[in-house]
């Protein structure tokens, strides 16, 4: 059992990463490794704090070292859905199950839409894991859309087991040249089926039948990933002390509002993590937040 989990490898998720290793708290951190690789595709920053006009890709390294040198590491596996589990919190990540007593959602603004009809058919034809639910497609034929070149060994060995897939990278450059995989340059526009997934409708009007449908993006829609959590205006609603609308749930940085700043992520997710400690010091280690959401 973790005291803290932290999803998301951003500037937010790194300070309450590196405050929660200073007070000596158990955690797991989940994300892309390395971390920061949205800094790193920055051009030039001009308002971090002590860094004048550095470049994203050294603002990006200088990060990384601070992670590495507090003996930080990540956990580079996308978490698919947080339960609620009493007084604390499960999540699935692949195969594998992890429990910590708080969350801490540092997702970023990136965290991708599901499409039309994606979510009343999850677990019905359409999965977000391949690990999890590619043996029941062995010698079938399946969709599968991908958002990042770093899922492409999903794809791969989803492949070892699909007699078919037809595959639609959302990505530039994409490394899979497989014989039973087709590149498909269409946008999937719908998921169709009633009361399991049948295929799906394509940017040029097509519909695609096949068997299974396999989502493999880098983060999960909110409303997929935690049911029942507080938004407006697309953002997670919180207070000042990063505290959402759900017990023992945190948030911080862009997934919060605006302004998108790597030092405005950065100081929530300090005030983040001084609540988590906070909480964790509490008696039964936690209180109901939702009365203190304005």
């Amino acid at each position: 059992m973790f005291d803290a989990a932290i999803i998301g490898t951003g500037p937010a998720g790194l300070s309450a990463a590196l405050t929660l290793r200073i007070h000596k708290k158990q955690m797991i951190w989940f994300g892309a490794s390395p971390i920061c690789e949205k800094v790193a595709r920055a051009e030039r920053v001009s308002n971090y704090p002590g860094l004048p006009d550095i470049s994203g890709a050294e603002l990006a390294a200088a990060f990384q070292r601070h992670a590495d040198s507090m003996g930080l590491t990540v956990t580079a596996q996308v978490v698919s859905s947080i339960i609620p589990m009493g007084e604390h919190y499960a999540m699935s990540a692949g195969a594998d199950f992890y429990e910590a007593k708080t969350v801490l959602l540092a997702t970023g603004i990136a965290a991708a839409g599901t499409l039309p009809g994606e979510e009343a058919l999850l677990g019905r034809g359409v999965s977000y894991c391949a690990t999890c639910d590619g043996m029941l497609y062995r010698g079938r034929h399946i969709a599968v859309i991908c958002t990042a070149k770093r899922l492409e060994h999903e794809i791969a060995y989803l492949a070892e087991l699909a007699e078919q897939i037809d595959l639609f990278p959302l990505y530039r450059d994409c490394g899979i040249s497989l014989p039973n995989v087709t590149l498909r340059s269409e946008k999937p526009q719908r998921v169709q089926g009633d009361e399991r997934f049948t295929g799906l409708t394509l940017s040029s009007g097509e519909t695609l039948a096949a068997d299974g449908l396999f989502c493999l993006r880098t983060a999960v829609s909110l409303n997929t990933l935690l049911p029942g959590l507080e938004t407006e205006n697309g953002h997670i609603r919180v207070n000042r002390g990063q505290e959402t609308s759900l017990r023992n749930v945190f948030a911080a940085g862009d997934c919060t509002g605006r302004p998108y700043q790597y030092v405005k992520a950065a100081g929530e997710g300090n005030a983040a993590a001084h609540s988590i400690i906070k909480a964790l010091a509490q008696p039964q280690g936690m209180r109901a937040v939702q009365d203190n959401i304005r």
